[in-house]
């Protein structure tokens, strides 16, 4: 479990393909600083498990579904991430809670500057439309945003959202140096998928039973 708050930005070492899979090397001097075999972290908001680890990188596995269904499969070496560790049981919950299972993946349409802040305007994919709402939360690259407006697909445009970024969070997050086309992962507020879940089947499961009297 994570929170969409990104410890620090790293940078692709190297990608070794394997088939069915691609073997990732990442730098991140902060997340590795306490990583083990086995640990969770999130890059650019997909949850990687670490193989190895050393001299401030780590080794994750990349399956070929994870590449389909992610932006993962554009990074290329040299390219700058969003790294995040697993938040543990006594931290905060800076962000909102963020599983780091990428819903979908979504195109940057638009930024708009002003003074003090930055409007990016992401296209919305129709099949995660119905889990956004203004003022809700989203993870983009693994960032935790709140969405400001959201607007219905018309005349050929498509629907889209959009997120409003502080100078602290272009500094600190790829989102900064995103442009027009750019592709980037999303994964939606997980309690809307349970909410939904509630509504379709009018009730939770029944509760497993037996276990000491």
């Amino acid at each position: 479990m994570f929170t969409g708050i990104v410890e620090e930005r790293g940078s692709v070492v190297a990608l070794d393909h394997l088939g069915d899979a691609v073997r990732l090397t990442v730098s991140g001097a902060m997340v590795t600083s306490d990583a083990e075999p086995g640990a969770s972290i999130s890059v650019n908001g997909c949850c990687l498990t670490v193989v190895t680890h050393g001299d401030g990188s780590f080794t994750a596995d990349v399956t070929a579904e994870s590449l389909d269904r992610t932006a993962l499969g554009a990074l290329v070496p040299g390219s700058e991430v969003n790294l995040e560790r697993a938040v543990p049981v006594t931290g905060r919950l800076g962000g909102h809670l963020v599983q780091g299972h990428v819903d979908g993946t979504s195109t940057l349409l638009e930024r708009r500057p002003s003074q003090h802040w930055e409007l990016l305007v992401f296209a919305l994919p129709e099949q995660l439309a119905r889990y956004l709402a203004s003022k809700g939360s989203i993870a983009v690259d693994g960032v935790s945003l709140t969405v400001v407006d959201l607007t219905a697909a018309t005349d050929g445009q498509p629907a889209t959202f959009t997120v409003s970024l502080v100078p602290t969070t272009l500094r600190a997050t790829t989102l900064g140096g995103l442009a027009p086309g750019d592709q980037v992962n999303l994964e939606v507020d997980v309690v809307a998928k349970y909410v939904e879940r509630l509504l379709a089947t009018g009730s939770l499961p029944p509760a497993a039973t037996g276990g000491a009297a």
